[in-house]
């Protein structure tokens, strides 16, 4: 169980690999993110499956929950955690997939691009 200080959670509910949290660094530093953005974990409806994942760095909002992976804070609304909990976020190098990978055990179907599914 999740003992809740402040809005930041002990537990997370999201996993980030390392490989993912090294790739998350770099492209905070590429792009010149502030201190004060966070990385955004999150999901909307769209893509071809009904929900697509969101992914980036923002502003921390009145009601989002924060928690620690690594050394990356995370945002995410409660609701969303519906969605994502237990989901591992991957950085993949392969020959015919670059990017982020989102290992959902939550998804009961993905589409073949990995940025959607349904649940």
């Amino acid at each position: 169980m999740s003992v809740e200080v402040k809005n930041t959670t002990t537990t997370a509910p999201i996993k980030i690999t390392p490989s993912a949290l090294e790739q998350l660094t770099a492209l905070r530093k590429e792009l010149g993110v502030g201190d004060d953005h966070f990385l955004r974990v999150g999901v909307r409806g769209g893509g071809c499956s009904g929900f697509e994942y969101q992914l980036g760095f923002d502003l921390p909002e009145a009601d989002d929950k924060q928690f620690m992976v690594g050394d990356e804070k995370v945002l995410m609304k409660a609701g969303h955690s519906l969605y994502l909990i237990g989901m591992e976020i991957d950085w993949a190098t392969g020959l015919e997939n670059r990017g982020f990978t989102f290992n959902n055990p939550n998804a009961s179907e993905t589409c073949g691009c990995g940025s959607s599914f349904s649940a």
